[in-house]
């Protein structure tokens, strides 16, 4: 069935291998979604007069909203990939975290955490959370606990538990002392500061900035020492910046640290609140995202999988997911480059798309403006219909225009670049409405 071989390998069955292998593993997926929905219409924390309705209620659309995802589809059925194995352990984690089970959601996450360790950028919300709210027996909102109160068997216990998935993961590598092979291979620096194709983050808007200034600097006659296509050669390799300082490893570990923080200091406040805590992990998602070290474009997905449940909660919510599926959907577009393949992935994109447009905000009985995208501001709803010449551009007129073979990388650049500002608009969007809500754990109405 396998033949090595280095270029154009393919054979039929490892490819119905690859695909039926998905699509049974995403069964994990179905059941997480399924206890997410089951926490959501037998807690009561979202009041709704849809509850009765088949198709609107909150969890039939978060139902879809999560096995329709078009990133999931275009990553793993088409890209091929496992991760809607990996957020169905994700989601059953989640939901076990919703439905007070913290051993439970420690062990399961636990599990996640060593079948892929790009989920470590969200664990620190899983500390907080289960050390505030299981650990100790007495909880009040604020930042003082009671210390008394700490309970040094429920510790144990989720020591035990985690320190057990631990051992039967890395036991035989630490018995054939090959644990440091592991490590150099989970954090492979050599990498660079962005993956070939930049993900739309920070560094995509701090690239671009730094090649508009080293042009301008040449243009006025500076002496500017670059590498050709040192960032847009296509090659996952490290480089230097021209003007603005090269950033290391340390940096981007620093940067997201500190952009994780003010939500953890939150979560530590509100104990007892486990919408809070899937707020959290969300904005854990985002500061990694934004600020991390060799970001792939498809981690957008770590922050658009647990924000779907919040989706359908609250309307701003609603309103800061609309904008992260649309775009962090459209930034996965250059996964998929053949001509085959278009077609495929802008149907994918606009069908997900308008079921979250027009179900979300009927969810929430909003009037439709004329002028507005539904749930949308007019600024937003510009940005969003901005995707459409962005799109053009790069499939028809950049090769129309006869520059494809002058500067192949443009239309990658220009597809970070503005999905870049809309990722950052709703990461701080969603950092101000979670800074500014509530401390209080109430129940949603619908409006």
């Amino acid at each position: 069935m396998l033949v090595i071989k280095n270029i154009n390998y393919a054979s039929s069955e490892t490819i119905i291998f690859q695909r039926l292998s998905v699509i049974i593993t995403d069964l994990v997926f179905a059941y997480g979604t399924r206890e997410c929905c089951l926490y959501l219409s037998g807690s009561g924390v979202r009041k709704s007069s849809k509850w009765g309705s088949r198709w609107g209620s909150p969890a039939a659309i978060l139902q879809v909203l999560l096995l329709g995802n078009a990133g999931l589809l275009l990553v793993d059925h088409i890209h091929f990939q496992y991760n809607g194995f990996l957020f169905g352990l994700l989601l059953i984690s989640i939901a076990r975290v919703l439905q007070g089970r913290c051993v439970s959601a420690a062990f399961w996450f636990s599990v996640l955490l060593n079948l892929k360790h790009i989920y470590m950028y969200i664990a620190p919300a899983y500390f907080i959370y289960l050390l505030r709210n299981y650990c100790f027996l007495v909880v009040q909102p604020g930042m003082a606990v009671q210390w008394k109160s700490f309970s040094t068997a429920r510790i144990a216990k989720l020591g035990a538990v985690v320190c057990g998935v631990f051992v039967v993961s890395f036991g035989p590598f630490i018995y054939f002392n090959q644990l440091g092979q592991v490590f150099s291979r989970l954090f492979p620096f050599k990498r660079g500061l962005c993956h070939a194709y930049w993900a739309p983050n920070f560094w995509a808007i701090y690239n671009t900035i730094d090649k508009i200034a080293t042009a301008i600097a040449s243009h006025l006659g500076f002496n500017v020492i670059s590498e050709k296509a040192s960032m847009t050669g296509g090659l996952v390799q490290e480089f230097q910046h021209n003007i603005l300082p090269s950033i290391e490893p340390k940096t981007t570990f620093l940067l997201t640290v500190l952009a994780m923080t003010p939500a953890l200091v939150k979560l530590w406040r509100c104990p007892g609140n486990p919408l809070h805590f899937v707020r959290c992990v969300v904005l854990c998602a985002c500061g990694s995202f934004m600020f991390g070290w060799h970001v792939h474009e498809k981690a957008v997905l770590l922050i658009i999988i647990p924000l779907s449940v919040m989706a359908v909660v609250w309307k701003k919510e609603a309103q800061v997911y609309l904008m992260f599926v649309t775009v962090g959907h459209y930034s996965l577009f250059p996964l998929l480059f053949t001509s085959f393949e278009l077609p495929i992935k802008v149907l994918l994109l606009v069908i997900h798309s308008s079921y979250a447009f027009v179900n979300l905000s009927n969810l929430f009985d909003l009037k439709h403006d004329t002028f507005t995208l539904p749930l949308l501001t007019i600024f937003e709803s510009l940005y969003i219909l901005g995707l459409i010449p962005l799109f053009l551009y790069e499939n028809i007129f950049h090769s129309w225009l006869g520059i494809n073979n002058k500067l192949p990388f443009l239309p990658l650049m220009l597809t970070s670049i503005y999905c870049a500002l809309g990722v950052t608009y709703s990461w701080l969007k969603y950092y101000w409405h979670f800074l500014t809500t509530s401390e209080v754990n109430h129940k949603r109405k619908a409006h």
